[in-house]
């Protein structure tokens, strides 16, 4: 569903002399890639997609302009940190230019509570700035954190590590501030806080270009990993839950994963384990681990690992890195026909509703779960895996999960709509109407402005026009 754009690239790099340009169609095409392939469906798609050039500033002055002229020769410009997205954010559809934010890297300033970034940064190595500076840390990171940038993460992520206690990052508190660059003849900048963070966050960067981040920061602790077995799933998913809302144990990870990936796909750790098992995925305050180990005594679960206890931890990731998205990059290391969904559990029924789903799809869908906090309550969102067989199939396993009232969060949709919640977001929508006229800012990723009559209730999606959801 690309738009055409004029496109005048020659016309485009005479006024960029001096900005760093990449041309080597191999460098390009690799640059215009994000982690996409987890769908079959979206590698089908999307494949083929390459920008013409990369471009890459060195600070926000180069930003403005090369913006302004991509708007000046209608050029299509599509950013990107370290592409560690999965949706093919990052997917140039209309190719043009990638405006490659990697070299915009510095951290910029860290007080008591917060820090000040440029979008660049890698979040692992903000983490390590800002605890050597004053002994804090990030509230929420992604299990990418080792290769994630922070703005990447904002534009394209909505939780992660962290989540179980702060919640997500649309939540308020959890960004402060964002300086952001328009798409116009005069690109403006902007500041945005509160509610107006909304406008950009989680947008792909359809609307504007992040050029400067401020996060709140919390104490870093010495976070000690904990994986506790258990022979039947739902014990592990029901010991998570009132984990999750034990409120004097200091938690930053809690994950459920069914058999048995662990065992066959969580290879470095294959030897704490035994095949059948799930597990409980657990990262927590060292200070808490005496409190946490009394609570999983009267469990059905054994602690098989402590990181904390452990006689050898080379080569093993950290707990985190069994997490999220994570997960489902283990699996398909080994298994390359894996693919995975997003879901939510809504509570209070949210038990039940895990149970019912286990039994119904067992292990042509084994379960994952990370514990949030949403809206002020635990709750768990699914990461299930998939043994994917059919697009039909799959689109019947999504319609199960809905049909039983678990909202599925497409990650086999590129569109921002399609991925959410099947609507329109219309601060997104308006902001970019002003900020972004000619539609050159990551064109393809709004359904509501390529296409505002679409029917979010039809049985066809924006993707795939031609295509009948499975009934």
């Amino acid at each position: 569903m690309a738009q055409q754009f004029r496109n005048d690239l020659e016309a485009l790099k005479a006024e960029l002399d001096g900005i760093a340009i990449e041309e080597n169609p191999a460098l390009v095409k690799q640059k215009s890639r994000d982690f996409f392939w987890y769908s079959p469906v979206l590698k089908a798609q999307l494949d083929h997609v390459t920008a013409d050039l990369v471009v890459t500033p060195k600070d926000e002055a180069e930003v403005i302009r090369i913006l302004k002229a991509a708007y000046k020769h209608d050029v299509p410009v599509t950013p990107r940190g370290t592409g560690t997205g999965n949706y093919g954010q990052a997917m140039p559809l209309s190719g043009g230019l990638i405006l490659n934010l990697a070299e915009m890297n510095k951290v910029k300033a860290i007080y008591p509570g917060r820090v000040i970034a440029e979008p660049g940064v890698v979040v692992a190595q903000l983490d390590v700035e800002t605890r050597a500076h004053s002994g804090q840390e990030l509230r929420i990171h992604p299990s990418t954190a080792k290769t994630a940038t922070i703005a990447g993460f904002i534009a394209g992520g909505s939780g992660g590590v962290g989540s179980i206690r702060w919640g997500g990052l649309r939540d308020l508190g959890n960004v402060l501030r964002l300086r952001v660059v328009t798409m116009e003849a005069e690109p403006r900048v902007l500041e945005l806080t509160g509610w107006e963070l909304h406008k950009v966050m989680h947008a792909y960067g359809t609307n504007g270009i992040i050029t400067e981040v401020e996060m709140p920061l919390t104490t870093a602790y010495d976070w000690v990993d904990v994986l506790v077995a258990f022979d039947d799933y739902m014990d592990a998913v029901r010991y998570a839950d009132s984990l999750g809302n034990a409120d004097g144990l200091l938690l930053k990870e809690l994950a459920t994963v069914a058999a048995p990936i662990p065992y066959d796909y969580f290879l470095r750790h294959q030897k704490f384990l035994k095949p059948g098992q799930s597990l409980a995925i657990i990262s927590l305050a060292s200070h808490a681990v005496d409190a946490f180990v009394a609570f999983t005594s009267r469990t059905k679960g054994e602690i098989v690992f402590r990181s904390d206890t452990a006689e050898d931890l080379k080569g093993l990731p950290p707990a985190y890195e069994l997490g999220w998205n994570h997960t489902t990059l283990r699996a398909i290391r080994v298994d390359p026909s894996i693919t995975y969904l997003q879901s939510m559990y809504p509570p209070p029924h949210h038990l039940e509703k895990i149970e019912t789903l286990t039994k119904l799809l067992g292990d042509e869908v084994p379960g994952h779960l990370e514990f949030v906090r949403f809206d002020g309550k635990i709750t768990p969102m699914g990461l299930p895996m998939v043994r994917y067989t059919t697009e039909a199939r799959l689109e019947e396993i999504i319609r199960i999960h809905e049909e039983h009232g678990c909202p599925i969060f497409n990650p086999h949709r590129y569109t921002l709509e399609e991925g959410g919640m099947k609507q329109t977001d219309l601060a997104q929508l308006a902001f970019k109407r002003e900020a972004d006229p000619k539609g050159l800012l990551n064109p393809g990723k709004m359904i509501a402005w390529e296409d505002p009559d679409f029917d979010f209730e039809s049985t066809k999606t924006f993707l795939f026009p031609g295509l009948q959801q499975a009934s």
